[in-house]
């Protein structure tokens, strides 16, 4: 097959440096197993679906769990991304992603509570929050059920927030709290007033108008199937679905 996707000698030298070392037996060919990992969460395929060139699905699908689990991919995503900080200014938002039934499925089983699924207006959703930088190109992630609020998302991510000038956000994160803990770290907030304020807060429009750069790389996250389409049960792996497409598109 002529659209096979396959790591570059330049990109496996990138990311090695974050590969678990081996314990006992040596690994599989990395790049094999990796480039059909990435092959099969792009195009969204089941795992035993996997192109043979790739090797037997089952080595693609331990790696993806056991790397998964570990957080590898995510480490991957915000190790390269922190290589090539942002100075200036970073945005925050946060998308729908929509569950299919085989992630919803046995809700009500042990282990089911915790999948990071909830109800919306859109059906049944895990809400992706996200920082990125001046570029549009993402810093961190942090996945909720889908109805809780953006301020959840907003308290995790303030931790990891890098030195910076300038917090691009729209009206959802309008919080007093929130622009107090920006100041705080000397980040000035563009971020419009709630209609409901009393008092109009004044931001920078011209500046706001770049915030759109944030929407544009949740769509291009969303053109891997398994991210615009949860599959996966187990938040972390999702996550990690998140990441892989974060890390190929933007920082290999």
């Amino acid at each position: 097959m002529s659209d096979l996707f396959w790591l570059t000698d330049a990109q496996m030298a990138r990311l090695e440096p974050f590969f678990p070392k081996p314990l006992g037996k040596p690994r599989v060919d990395d790049r094999r197993v990796l480039s059909g990992i990435i092959f099969i969460n792009r195009n969204g395929l089941r795992w035993r679906d996997a192109p043979k060139e790739y090797g037997p699905h089952k080595t693609l699908y331990n790696r993806w769990k056991r790397w998964s689990d570990k957080g590898i991919f995510a480490q991957m995503m915000i190790g390269l991304a922190a290589e090539r900080g942002e100075e200036k200014t970073v945005m925050i938002d946060a998308t729908y992603l929509k569950a299919h039934r085989t992630a919803i499925s046995m809700g009500v089983k042990k282990g089911g509570r915790d999948r990071l699924i909830g109800r919306t207006k859109g059906g049944m959703n895990t809400k992706l929050h996200a920082i990125c930088d001046s570029q549009g190109r993402p810093l961190n992630l942090f996945v909720t059920a889908g109805q809780v609020s953006d301020y959840i998302g907003a308290r995790a991510l303030l931790r990891g927030l890098p030195k910076v000038d300038w917090l691009l956000g729209d009206r959802g994160y309008d919080a007093d709290w929130f622009r107090e803990a920006l100041k705080g770290k000397g980040i000035r907030p563009c971020i419009p007033g709630r209609k409901r304020r009393k008092k109009t807060v004044k931001y920078d429009k011209r500046r706001y108008k770049r915030r759109n750069r944030i929407e544009i790389m949740f769509g291009r996250l969303k053109d891997w199937r398994r991210v615009a389409t949860r599959y996966d049960r187990c938040p972390k792996v999702f996550l990690s679905a998140i990441a892989l497409a974060a890390l190929v598109i933007y920082w290999l």
